[in-house]
């Protein structure tokens, strides 16, 4: 039989789909991450997931199963690395491959549980504990948000305007320090504190 897989690699800030484009098929990243985003008419944007090695992007799942186009923007959040199944050869794996069709439910179960997160996060959860829960995500070892206050309404569902009202709160608290092209954590355990406070 013809192995069909198709290698591919990306580099950061490829943009891999766009909304109104049709499927080239179904990644499965060995490397690399995949920034899903969803642009709605008045310009607000907001991430919807993240798909990392071994996730579904239900976008994609969505287009291969019912053969419409996209309606969100994938871009690659770092490097990417992995292999295209194109959507015949989806279909042929899914019918024939006990296991690929055990990964791809698997992963579509996990992605619907993300999105049962995100919409009680934005529907429940206050603001604040959204913007800590955001900060503390994308912290790195040192405390480093690399993220501008465009970027941090985008994860958090919200504008531009009240996350640096939000963030001026937080430096007068003591909590991060603010800086030209991102944010210092500075009290991780209060950002968790707040965090925790309005699940």
């Amino acid at each position: 039989m013809t192995d069909l897989r198709r290698r591919i690699a990306f580099p950061k800030g490829t943009t891999l789909f766009q909304p109104g484009q049709a499927c080239p098929g179904l990644v499965l990243l060995d490397k690399g991450t995949i920034k899903v985003t969803l642009t709605a008419a008045n310009g607000r944007e907001v991430v919807l997931y993240r798909v990392s090695p071994g996730d579904m992007c239900l976008q994609t799942f969505a287009c291969l199963v019912e053969g419409r186009t996209y309606s969100a923007e994938g871009v690659a959040e770092t490097d990417l690395e992995g292999e295209l199944v194109p959507p015949d050869r989806f279909r042929a794996r899914l019918e024939g491959d006990p296991a690929f069709r055990d990964l791809v439910f698997s992963a579509v179960a996990n992605r619907f549980g993300e999105y049962e997160r995100l919409i009680e996060d934005v529907a429940l959860t206050g603001f604040d504990a959204r913007l800590a829960r955001v900060l503390l995500r994308l912290a790195d070892a040192t405390g480093e948000v690399h993220a501008s206050h465009n970027a941090l309404a985008t994860e958090t569902a919200s504008g531009r305007a009240f996350v640096s009202r939000r963030m001026a709160e937080m430096a007068r608290a003591g909590l991060v320090e603010q800086h030209r092209g991102g944010v210092r954590v500075l009290d991780r355990t209060g950002l968790e504190r707040i965090a925790a406070e309005e699940r």
